[in-house]
């Protein structure tokens, strides 16, 4: 039976990240995901959230490695946003590296003009 630990790598191997990348985005110590591997700690409650919300996995899969009712099973979406901040949950067909780049261009315009919008009113 595999471990919390395994499961989680298991994650980030199907990400395509790399465990490093994995430590930083959801603001783990390397450290304490090496302490997670020795099995000498496990990821607490929150941590687990954040990570199940992360790889739209679901708790029961990745704490028990099956769903409520027993079955092995784990949800399946495809990864957006590439490995960025910010996932978006949506599934669809896969994004050309061009596709990708249009959609993450636009999301940093949006977030541009939130910007100075938000400047604006406050200068009035």
């Amino acid at each position: 039976m595999q471990s919390i630990y395994q499961r989680i790598e298991e994650l980030i191997k199907e990400r395509g990240m790399t465990k490093k990348a994995f430590c930083e985005q959801l603001g783990i110590s390397t450290g304490n995901f090496g302490d997670w591997k020795r099995g000498k700690t496990t990821p607490g409650t929150n941590k687990l959230i954040e990570i199940a919300s992360f790889f739209n996995a679901s708790l029961d899969w990745i704490m028990l490695g099956r769903d409520v009712q027993g079955e092995a099973l784990r949800e399946s979406r495809d990864p957006y946003f590439f490995g960025a901040s910010g996932q978006l949950d949506c599934q669809g067909e896969s994004l050309s590296e061009v596709e990708k780049g249009f959609i993450l261009e636009y999301i940093e315009f949006t977030r541009f003009r939130k910007e100075k919008k938000q400047e604006g009113s406050t200068t009035e």
